[in-house]
């Protein structure tokens, strides 16, 4: 069984489809085990409806600014996990990339973005 360390190797890194598109970042994670069971991940969950949770009173602002959006990826998605968690479906198969879709008309205007 290979170990990761989620704080450090997952938890707001870049998600990667498995055609390597950027489709979000690890927002959070759903971590099932009862008292005296061993605690498993199930799942990342993405989008800024998950944000209020984890960041207390600022991320209820950005929460607000960014939608409530959450998707579930399940676990056994997660094909490895190295600078970025890639996975083994394709974005919209999995729900994700929708943000960054939107955002990319806006980019690709910027200055030095067609390097």
């Amino acid at each position: 069984m290979t170990q990761i360390h989620l704080g450090r190797n997952v938890l707001d890194h870049q998600l990667l489809d498995r055609d390597g598109r950027r489709c979000g970042n690890a927002d959070d994670l759903a971590i099932e085990g009862g008292a005296g069971e061993r605690a498993e991940v199930v799942a990342i969950l993405v989008g800024p409806g998950y944000w209020a949770q984890r960041a207390g009173p600022l991320g209820r602002v950005a929460g607000r600014l960014g939608g409530s959006g959450r998707t579930r990826v399940p676990w056994s998605e997660v094909e490895k996990v190295t600078s970025a968690v890639v996975l083994g479906k394709r974005a919209d198969e999995l729900g994700l990339g929708r943000v960054d879709d939107r955002l990319q008309r806006y980019l690709a205007r910027l200055p030095g973005a067609d390097q």
